[in-house]
């Protein structure tokens, strides 16, 4: 893997053209399914959960997790897990004994993850003072489709 920085516009555009070709040609979707879990709100947070903590039961993710519902949590996890993304450990037990940790897609997920949250984070005063200026320069509009 490149770093972005050794890359110059041109590449940067080549690339792009070759990945959306890629998830063009992907006839059942699954790669464009995959990748909304990059920019999933919960997928985030339980792939970050248990790469920081690794092992972790069902409850102690959603503790981590403010404001994800059980129901959400429990369809995150089966999505994760379905994707291979997280390996769900059933210890067979008395009351129920379940954890879950990340496999290692899971952790390749993360790794290039990080990359985009610091990126973000590196700009989001260009993204308010961007925002500042559209939403003062915009009349109110009266269509909400438009």
């Amino acid at each position: 893997m490149i770093p972005q920085d050794d890359l110059d516009l041109d590449d940067i555009i080549r690339r792009s053209h070759a990945v959306c070709a890629a998830l063009s040609e992907d006839d059942d979707g699954l790669k464009r399914e995959v990748l909304t879990h990059a920019g999933n709100r919960w997928s985030l947070g339980i792939v970050h959960a248990l790469g920081v903590s690794g092992r972790l039961r069902h409850a102690d993710i959603g503790r981590r997790m403010q404001g994800v519902t059980q129901r959400m949590l429990t369809r995150t996890l089966r999505q994760l897990e379905r994707d291979g993304l997280v390996v769900r450990h059933d210890h067979r037990t008395v009351p129920p004994h379940v954890e879950y940790e990340l496999t290692e897609l899971g952790r390749g997920l993360l790794a290039r993850i990080v990359p985009l949250w610091l990126w973000v984070i590196e700009n989001a005063d260009g993204f308010r003072r961007a925002r500042e200026r559209f939403d003062g320069a915009q009349p109110p509009r009266s269509d909400p489709s438009t």
